[in-house]
C-alpha cells in the first residue's frame, strides 16, 4: 500500500432551526419543538459525512451532486444521499476505515439518540458500527448554536484503497 491509497476528508454542515419541520439527525427523528430548515430533510450530520467522504475522494462537495435547486432532492432522506456518496467511493476503489463526527447543538439533548444514529449511518455506509463514531456537544450557550438558532455537524472520514481494486 502506498500513501495515495489512504485518504482523509473533513466535512462541515449547518442548518437553521425553524418551526414546522422535523429535527432529523443521523436519520433519527429527534423529538424537539423545531427542526432544521433545508431543501432535503436537512440532516446536518449526514451532510457533513457526505462532504467528508467527497473530500477524501477529492471530489468537491455535496452541493455539486445534490444541488438545492434540483426538485429531485426536495425532502429526500439525507441517508439516501450518503448511500450515493458511498457508492461513488466504492466506484473509485475506496472503502471506509472509519468516520468520526460531532453534532453541535444546545438543545435537545442528543446522547440518548446517538446509538440509533450510529446504526443508521453504518447501514447507509454498509460498514460495521464500530467504524462509526458520533459525539454531541453544546457551545455553553455561545454563538448561533448556543442561542438555539441552528445546529452544526463536523465529520472526518478515512478511506483506504480496496485491495480488490
Amino acid at each position: 500500500m502506498n500513501l495515495s491509497d489512504i485518504r482523509i476528508g473533513n466535512g462541515y454542515d449547518v442548518h437553521r432551526l425553524v418551526e414546522g419541520r422535523k429535527l432529523i439527525l443521523g436519520g433519527v427523528d429527534v423529538p424537539h419543538s423545531m427542526g432544521l430548515d433545508g431543501h432535503s430533510d436537512a440532516d446536518a450530520l449526514a451532510h457533513a459525512l457526505c462532504d467528508a467522504l467527497l473530500g477524501a475522494l477529492g471530489a468537491g462537495d455535496i452541493g455539486a451532486y445534490f444541488p438545492d435547486t434540483d426538485a429531485k432532492w426536495k425532502g429526500i432522506s439525507s441517508l439516501l444521499l450518503l448511500k450515493e456518496v458511498m457508492r461513488m467511493c466504492r466506484e473509485k476503489g475506496f472503502q471506509i476505515a472509519n468516520v468520526d463526527s460531532v453534532i453541535v447543538a444546545q438543545k435537545p439533548k442528543l446522547a440518548p439518540h446517538l446509538p440509533e444514529m450510529k446504526k443508521n449511518i453504518a447501514l447507509a455506509l454498509d460498514v460495521e458500527t464500530d467504524q462509526i463514531n458520533i459525539k454531541a456537544t453544546t457551545t455553553e450557550k455561545l454563538g448561533f448554536a448556543g442561542r438555539e438558532e441552528g445546529i452544526a455537524a463536523y465529520a472526518v472520514a478515512l478511506l483506504v484503497k480496496n485491495d480488490r481494486s
